[in-house]
């Protein structure tokens, strides 16, 4: 077996036998906490991303933020778990399909996320320079993007599908591990070169420099509030990428300083050391759970996001029964008359002069309407001083009286 190997022996599959009964424990602890933490923060972040999409019009950087998480998830779900449970054990017991498929496909996630981080460089660039602008961008140019980037991702790694080989030993236990035939010697040692400058290097220099040209293009003042307030939030939005940029690079750095240490080493080198290759990769898989902690540190639209989300789980969590809803609403109603007035208010010395007395419409007018101070004293004149005539006992013959004068007069 080892004259068929072009390098050392190398492990596949995540697997690393460990002597030490401690790290069999602490690493799979850590690969746990991991997996849950980002399996919530990702599967959030995809959430509130879904349901801002329903709102308006596709966004390209949101889209590109999107696949960023799906691949996040992909590895919490279908990378992580093995990990912790080959970690745990001293043998390889996964069976041969996870021994092929596993190393593959978490270099095609974690290639796929750098290839996303270097458009979405160049996405925000674009944004900063004119950030007052509006694109509108189809759904098929945003999914055509997506694709190149999957199908860019899921070929580079495959080499390391090729030649992981699930291993049975003569004692009875299992080993997966990297076997490279005589003739593809040639190949892989141009690979292990090509592939750290074709999947870390040179994205990620190309996305630190255009998010570099961005933050430039924020930092110009602009004369206008609207303007103003575009260069505001393209400057928040630059600074997150990059922040969610410079995580991913110093988290990933030490899985390839492993790497090549590990394909560069020479038969009779010192190998690395088992902690820090167990170390590295936990280190990397640390990185899906950072990213959805970056956007809500940094994003207020996430923040407002999981704000939502929270309230909307909390209230579902706590609503009443139908006996806790009539107890809510007795209480209201006896607690109704404190907090709103009654339209026509009703003191006690009116309740005691007026018992049944119903109040009619006619009723309320006379007592809305204000007696002038002059027409009052009109009356209580006429009351006080009565007519002579009214009080004349016989009416009757004065008023012949008067009609005789009259007529002598005529």
């Amino acid at each position: 077996m080892n004259s068929s190997l072009a390098q050392p022996l190398h492990y596949a599959g995540g697997y690393e036998p460990q002597d030490s009964k401690e790290w069999k424990v602490v690493i799979p602890a850590f690969l746990g906490v991991i997996c849950l933490a980002g399996f919530a923060g990702n599967v959030c972040v995809i959430g509130i991303l879904l349901h801002n999409s329903k709102k308006g019009k596709p966004s390209m950087i949101h889209s590109l933020i999107l696949n960023l998480s799906l691949a996040d998830l992909l590895l919490i779900l279908f990378v992580v778990p093995f990990r912790a449970a080959a970690y745990s054990k001293g043998a390889w017991y996964l069976g041969w399909f996870l021994c092929k498929t596993s190393d593959w496909f978490r270099d095609a996630c974690m290639t796929a996320k750098s290839f996303t981080i270097a458009v979405v460089a160049k996405t925000c660039f674009m944004y900063a320079n004119n950030p007052a602008k509006q694109v509108n961008i189809k759904w098929h140019t945003i999914c055509a993007v997506l694709l190149a980037i999957w199908l860019v991702a899921l070929g580079i790694p495959l080499p390391l599908w090729f030649f992981s080989i699930f291993w049975e030993t003569e004692v009875g236990s299992s080993l997966c591990i990297v076997i490279i035939p005589a003739h593809a010697h040639k190949f892989m040692s141009i690979f292990v070169k090509l592939y750290p400058l074709l999947v870390f290097c040179a994205p990620l220099t190309f996305a630190f420099f255009y998010f570099w040209r961005a933050y430039g293009r924020c930092q110009r003042r602009g004369t206008k509030t609207q303007n103003l307030r575009n260069q505001i939030r393209s400057r928040c939005l630059t600074m997150m990428l990059l922040s969610v940029t410079v995580t991913s690079t110093v988290m990933w750095l030490p899985d390839w300083i492993s790497w090549l240490w590990l394909w560069h080493q020479r038969k009779d080198g010192p190998a690395p050391p088992q902690g820090f290759m167990a170390t590295t990769q936990v280190l990397m898989f640390a990185i899906s759970s950072a990213n959805p902690l970056i956007f809500v540190l940094m994003s207020e639209e996430f923040r407002e996001g999981f704000k939502g989300l929270w309230k909307r789980l909390t209230l579902k969590k706590t609503l009443p029964t139908p006996e806790g809803q009539e107890e809510t609403a007795a209480d209201d109603s006896e607690g109704a008359p404190d907090s709103v007035p009654s339209p026509e208010p009703v003191t006690p010395i009116q309740e005691k002069e007026l018992p049944s007395v119903p109040h009619t419409s006619e009723s309320m007018e006379i007592k809305e309407m204000p007696i002038l101070p002059d027409v009052e004293q009109f009356w209580h004149d006429r009351e006080a001083v009565p007519d002579a005539q009214d009080n004349d006992p016989i009416p009757w013959e004065h008023e012949g009286q008067e009609t005789v004068g009259c007529a002598q007069k005529n």
